[in-house]
């Protein structure tokens, strides 16, 4: 087997080993009522951690067979891969929109990717490597400090996933740093930076463990997955002196790719905050209401959070076909 072959295999690999890592981290955070981002004694969390572990190795080793211009996009896949397992493992089917918003975000993000030129790379002064961690962390604090600002679930949950893609790919970052300055004759050189990007990694999947509570699974995905590798590559192009390929058109390209990348996070974004009027009406004889479901945002349409306390009923009346009525059960009085 070919070196590019083989690091193709393993570049793919990695990318379902993390899809498979989000719907576990989705379906806990979706099931469980205790803590939000460290979900302990749940074993199906130490799961994901496990397969994010596995994820990340994958990709590492596929870089060392293959070019970063070919790893990085086929990495791009992870949402790709999500939708499709996730409606054949745990039934959770994507609208949609939700496809639509997917493909956007993962062109985007490949085009981007594959015009970024890593040649004539250059290591971090110890100066720099402080301040970018001090900026990264003042970044994330800030993330999370508006996601608990924001009333809106799918809002807060993008936020929270943003701020896990800048620890992922801050701690990508300053894996490439210590990778470049490691030497075997002095292998705890640099443990500064090792504890550096073991505490990103670490908040990165935390967070993003609690961007799955109340938003389904496509839109943080997403989110972590488009802007893990940009926050790298954009490190790259000030820092490491990277620049993307072909002059000004690549640049114009690039532009382009993270405008259709970022159009595809709105897309998703919208389908979990839109609830299209006719989900909420049916045509049923009275007390034989049952919930519709739209086709355009089937199977990740927004959900009543745990701890809401929504009933749904018919309306009082004598009409023969009655619509749906939804109340709060602090309204209703009921317990």
């Amino acid at each position: 087997m070919s070196p590019l072959l083989l690091s193709v295999i393993l570049a793919l690999v990695s990318a379902v080993a993390y899809a498979a890592a989000a719907i576990m981290q989705e379906r806990v955070a979706a099931s469980a009522a205790g803590p939000r981002y460290a979900p302990l004694r749940s074993p199906a969390w130490w799961v994901s951690v496990l397969l994010n572990g596995l994820g990340a190795t994958l990709h590492v080793a596929a870089l060392a067979f293959g070019p970063l211009s070919l790893v990085q996009p086929l990495g791009a896949l992870t949402i790709v891969f999500a939708l499709p397992m996730a409606a054949l493992f745990v039934g959770r089917r994507a609208g949609r929109r939700a496809w639509r918003g997917a493909l956007m975000a993962t062109v985007g993000l490949a085009g981007l990717l594959s015009l970024t030129n890593g040649s004539d790379t250059q290591s971090l002064a110890d100066a720099e490597r402080w301040l970018l961690a001090a900026g990264t962390v003042t970044l994330v604090a800030v993330l999370f400090t508006v996601a608990h600002l924001v009333g809106r679930s799918v809002l807060r949950s993008v936020i929270l996933a943003a701020a896990a893609g800048v620890s992922f790919g801050m701690a990508s970052v300053f894996t490439k740093s210590v990778a470049e300055e490691w030497t075997s004759g002095a292998p705890l050189a640099e443990w500064t930076g090792l504890l550096v990007l073991s505490a990103l990694a670490v908040t990165g999947l935390l967070l993003s463990q609690a961007s799955y509570r109340g938003a389904g699974l496509a839109a943080p995905l997403a989110t972590v997955t488009v802007v893990n590798p940009v926050v790298a590559a954009a490190v790259g192009l000030t820092l490491f002196g990277e620049s993307f390929r072909y002059g000004t058109a690549g640049t114009v390209a690039a532009l382009v790719c993270g405008a259709v990348a970022a159009g595809g996070l709105v897309q998703l974004t919208l389908d979990r905050m839109t609830v299209p009027p006719e989900a909420l009406s049916v045509s049923e004889p009275a007390g034989e209401a049952r919930p519709v479901r739209n086709a355009e945002s089937d199977g990740d349409s927004p959900r009543p959070e745990v701890g809401q306390g929504v009933d749904v009923g018919a309306v009082p009346g004598t009409r023969p076909h009655l619509e749906v009525e939804m109340r709060s059960r602090a309204v209703a009085g009921r317990p």
